[in-house]
């Protein structure tokens, strides 16, 4: 599953508050039942147009990862949650939406899956090749 959320009207100064931020990454995959294994890393970010600013913050999860990016003169973030591991995608979208209280919001949801007989002949591809 991968969920992309481009959420509207948040409050900036949450937006630009990296603690935060890395407290959310930090916590979040349990919320969902995820298994974090990385640290997050969250990085100020300042662009060549004055109004691109913002901060990007990742984490690394077992089952993928999670990343956000704000925009802060625009009240803009953009959001993924990438899992191979199903998740409540409408928990999700309420989560973030209180959390950076966003006024608007648009998501999209796109499904990746995979039958044992793909797989299975994909490993077995793998298999076949010269190393």
């Amino acid at each position: 599953m991968h969920l992309i959320i481009d959420g509207y009207g948040g409050n900036q100064k949450i937006l630009q508050d990296e603690q935060f931020l890395y407290q959310l990454l930090d916590s979040y995959p349990a919320v969902i039942g995820m298994t974090r294994i990385s640290t997050p890393l969250v990085i100020r970010y300042v662009g060549p147009k004055p109004e691109d600013w913002g901060i990007s913050g990742f984490v690394i999860i077992a089952e993928s990862h999670i990343s956000v990016h704000t925009f802060v003169e625009r009240c803009y973030v953009n959001i993924d949650v990438f899992s191979c591991k199903d998740f409540d995608v409408e928990e999700a979208i309420k989560y973030f939406k209180e959390k950076f209280q966003l006024t608007r919001l648009k998501s999209r949801l796109l499904k990746r899956e995979w039958n044992m007989a793909e797989l299975t002949e994909m490993a077995d591809m793998h298999q076949l090749r010269p190393v």
